[in-house]
């Protein structure tokens, strides 16, 4: 059946056949492990289970921001997630986040109490309140509020942006026209809605950098470059003027520029810190710096 064949839903669906697309291997209407798989623990309190998807990236943003602020106990061991392997339904990782996806956080602090932390934001949420509030207005200030708005302003939006646009755009196995303009018109919708915003204020919750940013950058400041979907052209990203100063103004931020090193798989690999532990391994061990592995034969695996 293709986009132009009329459907007439069943009146029970039935997951009879493959869902077609990019992550179709993945993708299926039960949750649970599929396999037993015991996660890694490192020596640092914070151990993150993510990959440098958007929201991924959130998280390891805020990490690397408080460390910048002097938070050492922010410290923490990332362990890579290859979600397109369904790693993620490892019965480890599920028993962190039963919905199966990355980010996944284990504070082990105290090790006879353990908290585990899923879903980005409410990491964010978590870290910030962890260390004093940081990059969190006080409750009561009117930023807190404003900054808690276009947190959960993100996380709502997001799917339109990602599940939506993204997967019809890019992922679908056919292109729908219908599907397509329909999630182009919502994106660009919030596009303005964050550009209105921005114009009035030099971040989203106020004069102070916070979560928000951190948790909005990756998808929309990501977007407004034009390097996810290869869609910058085709939704003209350059007319939000207020959005492209934001994005710029935060790409140059030193712990914003490391945070997107950290688990993540393409692109240039000096850019490319599949694991972090220490500090210093974004000196030592991008994968520019990582030695191939040795075939049997002593020829170097491609």
């Amino acid at each position: 059946m293709d986009a132009s064949t009329p459907y007439t839903p069943p009146k029970i669906w039935v997951w009879n056949k493959p869902s077609g697309g990019r992550f179709a291997n993945i993708n299926r209407p039960i949750a649970g492990p599929t396999h037993d798989q015991a996660l890694p623990v490192g020596r640092h309190p914070l151990q993150l289970y993510s990959l440098a998807t958007p929201n991924g990236v959130k998280v390891t943003v805020m990490l690397e921001e408080l460390l910048a602020l002097g938070h050492a106990g922010a410290e923490y061991d990332a362990w890579l997630v290859r979600i397109n392997e369904g790693q993620q339904f490892g019965s480890g990782f599920v028993a962190v986040n039963p919905n199966s996806k990355i980010p996944a956080l284990m504070d082990r602090s105290d090790p006879e109490r353990p908290v585990r932390v899923f879903e980005s934001g409410a990491i964010l949420m978590y870290l910030a309140e962890k260390f004093g509030h940081a990059l969190l207005p006080p409750p009561g200030h009117p930023a807190h509020a404003e900054c808690l708005s276009w947190l959960f302003w993100q996380m709502g939006a997001a799917p339109y942006l990602g599940g939506g646009f993204g997967h019809f755009y890019a992922y679908a196995p056919t292109k729908i026209e219908y599907a397509i303009d329909r999630f182009a018109m919502e994106v660009k919708r919030q596009l303005d809605v964050l550009d209105r915003r921005l114009a009035e204020s030099e971040y989203l919750a106020g004069d102070a950098y916070t979560i928000a940013d951190i948790a909005v950058w990756p998808w929309y400041g990501v977007l407004a470059k034009g390097l996810v979907y290869e869609a910058g052209e085709f939704l003209q990203v350059r007319e939000y003027t207020h959005v492209q100063r934001w994005t710029n103004q935060i790409a140059q931020r030193p712990a914003v520029k490391r945070g997107r090193m950290v688990n993540r798989v393409s692109g240039d690999p000096k850019s490319q810190l599949h694991e972090r532990h220490d500090a210093g391994d974004f000196d030592t061990k991008t994968q520019d710096k990582v030695a191939p592995a040795k075939s049997p034969g002593g020829a170097s695996d491609q």
